[in-house]
């Protein structure tokens, strides 16, 4: 076991963002997830201004090295960013091992990823984020330049080579996974073709997701009570207690200060969220952050692209784990909002009703309806075709009588094209 020590730098311009003891307590929690980290210690580190050199003063930095020497840690994790002129810097003087946050998530990713996508998504998120690093693994190349003439000396020559490997390493990774996206693409148009509308779960990483989705669909996808148990989207067809058949996607938790490398690189595995007929936002109301979780599961929906015209149910989970005062409180007030829904997937206690409004969500957004096209409209028609909206179609002699299945929503695209 690798002993860690965990720092949270308390930024001065942040503090209004999230509560430093909330964030460090993620930060555990971060560090926890990775099976041979022993978390040691963890502290709030104030900061006026961070130091452009080493992050933390000279006065923090000696004080720190003490405690870290005392307790034996190999490695300290800091919950935020760090440069790589300041992790070179730190890692000199504390003499361990350091990592940011973006590093620490990375690692995880790399040990959870499972599917071929998952694991091209991880290293190449990986390696953008290593090409910008190599100013701290190429320190035993720091030398005085020799005197051939060259403006840059051995160490930026390797430096430079380095970055060039990873460069063409990016590039095969891209061209594999555009291939495997290809693939995901001809599934969800294969699963377009059946008139089941798609459920997404969202929401912040450990909120129970997937232990939602494994009760609703007899599924054994990881669920256990630590950051990022699921990172691969896993998709079922399942049949609701009320007769309704739906494709319901269990995806990726979300995480504040999720790192730009993976925005990026996990778009891909949350393109059913883009093309779900209905989200579940599933909170863990028992979280003293719940609120400020919440908003960070908005923004990243935002930044994807999802519509807001999507209809989207907030589901409380995790009553179970309040007392008994807040308890009441919850459901009081999930029974007077109608996009709110109490819920504690351990028990099973207010599935069913959740279940019956995704079904009057779902079957009040659908209408059947015929529809008469000319034989000039074939664009039209294909388009129809291509979104999975025709029950059946018959032809005479004016053109095409189509039967569709469709939402307004649909409706209005269709006036589009």
């Amino acid at each position: 076991m690798t002993r860690a020590w965990v720092l949270h730098p308390d930024i001065k311009a942040d503090r209004d963002r999230r509560d430093a003891e909330m964030a460090l307590e993620e930060g555990v929690a971060l560090a926890a997830a990775l099976p041979d980290l022993e978390v040691v210690g963890s502290e709030v580190v104030p900061l006026r201004d961070p130091h452009p050199g080493t992050l933390f003063g000279s006065g923090k930095i000696a004080e720190l090295k003490e405690r870290l020497k005392e307790a034996e840690v190999e490695l300290v994790l800091v919950d935020g960013p760090v440069t790589p002129v300041q992790q070179r810097n730190l890692e000199k003087e504390w003499k361990v091992k350091l990592l940011d946050r973006t590093g620490l998530i990375l690692e995880i990713f790399s040990d959870r990823a499972a599917t071929r996508e998952g694991v091209l998504q991880v290293e190449m998120a990986a390696l953008s984020y290593q090409r910008t690093r190599l100013v701290r693994a190429w320190t035993h190349l720091e030398r005085q330049r020799g005197g051939l003439g060259f403006v840059g000396g051995p160490g930026e020559t390797q430096i430079e080579a380095d970055r060039r490997a990873i460069d063409e390493q990016l590039v095969r990774l891209r061209r594999q996974l555009d291939k495997v996206v290809k693939t995901r693409a001809l599934h969800r148009k294969a699963r377009a073709k059946v008139p089941y509308p798609i459920v997404a779960l969202v929401g912040y990483t450990n909120a129970g997701k997937s232990t939602i989705f494994n009760r609703l669909t007899g599924a054994e996808v990881l669920a256990k009570d630590m950051l990022f148990a699921t990172l691969d989207p896993t998709m079922r067809a399942v049949q609701l207690p009320t007769g309704m058949d739906v494709i319901l996607s269990d995806t990726v938790g979300f995480i504040s200060d999720l790192p730009t490398e993976l925005v990026a690189a996990f778009r891909a595995t949350l393109e059913e969220v883009l093309a779900a007929d209905l989200v579940l936002h599933v909170r863990d109301i028992s979280h003293p952050g719940t609120m400020e979780q919440a908003e960070d599961v908005y923004a990243i929906l935002r930044s994807l692209g999802v519509n807001e015209d999507v209809s989207q149910i907030e589901v409380w989970n995790k009553i179970d784990q309040l007392d008994p005062e807040d308890r009441e409180a919850a459901l009081a007030r999930a029974a007077r909002d109608e996009g709110i829904f109490a819920v504690s997937a351990i028990t099973g206690e207010g599935l069913d009703g959740l279940l019956e409004a995704v079904t009057e969500r779902l079957q009040g957004a659908s209408i059947d309806e015929d529809l008469r096209l000319g034989f000039g409209e074939g664009k039209r028609r294909a388009w129809l075709f291509q979104k999975g909206l025709v029950l059946s179609e018959e032809q005479d002699e004016e053109g095409y009588l189509l039967h569709l299945r469709w939402t307004a929503k649909d409706r209005a695209q269709f006036e589009t094209v």
